[in-house]
């Protein structure tokens, strides 16, 4: 889908990079400022649709007219701004032409709603925001009921989360939660456990992962705690032949959840 547009919206107009709304930009990068108001900030047409399809509504919006001829339909406080100025403003340093602030949206547990037999990705104490954003992407690709972030040390709302997960981030429900919760709220909804670990004595491919499941990976440099340990019902490792002991978390829950997925098709087809 391409965002909707209109010509005759009234748009403030900034020229300078030290205007104070561009300064206010700048200084969203930082997560604390990002908390302080409740917002976040998406970058590029492509992520701005993206958000927008998915039914949020951004509060601003700012755009250069050199490279964003139009203003979104549909925006709230909207100014076209100068390229020396949307640079500046830019994370990346070199703008696309638009950029948008969006009230941040709810992340707890309870409003998750999942269906019959849910697939649950569960990723623990997540340090990087490239690879939270990998896990929304793998989470949107196998269509799993939800995310869940526990414990993490990276914000959700990141730029870089944002940009990672190519727009996932909108459409995958996500919860931000603590280790314990989410542990507790999977067995209330009596979906199980099943973590990866790549000492585990047995292999993915001989554990059923076809009925109501959560798939927990741990953190980049120390894999998954005893308390996850403790909670799954089966402990799995990827096989792997070469001189390699592990791979990157996202791409392990790729693996993983797309087996899971393989056994569903198959399941279905029987």
């Amino acid at each position: 889908m391409t965002l909707l547009y209109s010509s005759a919206m009234a748009a403030t107009e900034i020229t300078s990079p030290s205007n104070p709304r561009i300064k206010r930009l700048i200084a969203l990068r930082d997560r604390r400022k990002r908390d302080q108001e409740s917002v976040f900030v998406v970058e590029g047409a492509r992520d701005l649709d993206r958000a927008m399809t998915a039914g949020l509504r951004p509060a601003e919006v700012y755009y250069d007219p050199a490279r964003f001829s139009r203003p979104p339909h549909r925006a709230g406080i909207e100014a076209t701004v100068a390229s020396d100025a949307m640079d500046r403003a830019s994370y990346r340093g070199s703008s696309q032409g638009v950029i948008a602030v969006f009230p941040q949206f709810d992340v707890d547990l309870d409003h998750l709603a999942l269906g019959p037999e849910p697939l649950v990705l569960v990723a623990e104490a997540i340090e990087k925001p490239g690879n939270l954003g990998a896990l929304l992407r793998t989470a949107d690709a196998v269509g799993a009921a939800a995310l869940i972030a526990a414990d993490p040390a990276t914000d959700p709302f990141s730029p870089n989360v944002i940009r990672a997960s190519t727009g996932a981030l909108f459409s995958v429900p996500m919860a931000v939660t603590d280790l314990g919760s989410s542990v507790e709220w999977l067995r209330r909804e009596q979906v199980p456990i099943v973590a990866a670990d790549p000492d585990a004595g047995q292999d993915l491919w001989s554990v059923d992962l076809t009925g109501p499941c959560a798939l927990l990976v741990g953190s980049e440099h120390r894999g998954i705690s005893e308390a996850a340990r403790s909670a799954s019902v089966s402990i799995v490792s990827i096989p792997m032949v070469g001189a390699g002991d592990s791979l990157n978390v996202s791409v392990s829950m790729a693996v993983i959840a797309y087996e899971s997925l393989r056994q569903r098709s198959q399941e279905r087809r029987t």
